[in-house]
């Protein structure tokens, strides 16, 4: 990997890169994961971790006996391992001489404007400190409508949030293969992929480990999002020996997912990944020429329907009329039933929703 001094770099380490074979928290592979890092560290780059574990760490010292499936039980065993999760990244990195940090993440800290600006804010700080973030879903109190639900997924919108230069996926498997290797004997190592499109995932279906949550192709899934913001993603597997030392000098096999174009602003990623649509605004030709074409506002009269309760701020879905394609989202500065009278008025200049605050979509 081609990294500069201070390079951000987000490694995302899973359940299966921590655990022994009954499903424990391994101290000997946090110990391996976070000697990496520390040596990372060295070398001038800046680490956020997000790390699984909680649940492998705490369920044993709750009396069961083995890994447990009820939503209770799960949240009942991170709520305790939690806890001993983050003293065996302090002990390791204290032992460097690196402060950690934990933040306990929901899909509500990425759709709030405002929590998602808070996140941003205590991740710089922890990183400019020197700190090492350590991020995990917060499992203990997330039900199913708030939860991002794998850590693929976070470490990719979490790499994206901090604007990283390289995300490294580590996992039980060497990258991406043409089918599933350990039930295909043709199938192929994919060394770089360049797009990630239907046939890519399908490839993916059915790898990945039986005690994590995310499998290939949540991964694959992870990348795309991490790309499209402008973040390289690199999957490799924790059992190769120094296999993050490794993701970055090159010498380690894996499956790369390079960037083909600048990565978004802060605003623009809340815009497009992560903000909940209020309601649909359906323009006209001349409307969606001015957004998409000519990059500029979009003004009321070009507005020939609107659907939802939105007020004055809400984020909101827009489309060509008729086809009803979708051209992208953005604040709307005025409610439903303001914009539709503007809409009417002949003549009308008032912004609907400025540029700064649109994303293509597309």
């Amino acid at each position: 990997m081609q990294l500069t001094t201070n390079s951000l770099i987000v490694i995302k380490v899973g359940t299966s890169s921590l655990t022994d074979r009954g499903g424990e928290l391994s101290p000997d592979k946090v110990a391996g994961i976070s000697r990496q890092i520390c040596r990372v560290k060295e070398r001038g780059h800046r680490v956020v971790l997000v790390s699984s574990g909680a649940i492998a760490a705490g369920f044993r010292s709750l009396g069961f006996s083995s890994r447990p499936t009820t939503i209770a039980d799960k949240q009942a065993s991170a709520a305790v391992g939690q806890g001993l999760l983050m003293e065996e990244y302090n002990k390791c990195f204290s032992a460097c001489g690196i402060a950690c940090g934990q933040l306990l993440l929901t899909r509500d800290d990425f759709a709030d404007k405002r929590r998602f600006q808070n996140a941003f804010a205590a991740l710089q700080v922890l990183l400019e400190r020197g700190a090492v973030p350590i991020i995990n879903e917060n499992d203990t109190v997330a039900v199913d409508e708030l939860k991002i639900g794998d850590n693929d997924t976070l470490s990719a919108q979490v790499a994206a949030m901090v604007h990283a230069d390289l995300l490294i996926l580590l996992t039980d498997i060497d990258g991406l293969y043409t089918a599933n290797p350990n039930r295909d004997r043709n199938a192929r190592h994919i060394d770089v992929v360049e797009q990630i499109d239907e046939k890519v995932l399908s490839a993916a279906a059915g790898a990945g480990s039986s005690v994590g949550t995310g499998g290939m192709q949540t991964k694959l899934r992870g990348a795309a999002l991490a790309t499209e913001a402008g973040v390289e993603v690199f999957i490799c597997s924790s059992a190769e020996k120094d296999s993050i030392l490794g993701a970055l000098d090159g010498t380690v096999r894996g499956t790369r997912f390079p960037v083909h174009h600048h990565g978004m602003k802060t605003k623009q990623q809340w815009l497009a990944f992560y903000a909940a649509s209020r309601g649909n605004l359906y323009v006209d030709e001349g409307a969606a020429e001015a957004l998409t074409v000519k990059k500029k506002s979009l003004l009321p009269p070009g507005i020939v329907a609107a659907e939802g309760d939105f007020a004055a701020g809400d984020v909101v879905s827009v489309f060509l009329r008729g086809t009803h394609t979708y051209l992208g989202r953005g604040i709307v500065n005025f409610s439903r039933d303001e914009l539709m009278r503007l809409a009417a008025a002949p003549g009308a200049h008032e912004e609907a929703i400025n540029r700064d605050n649109w994303i293509e979509i597309g």
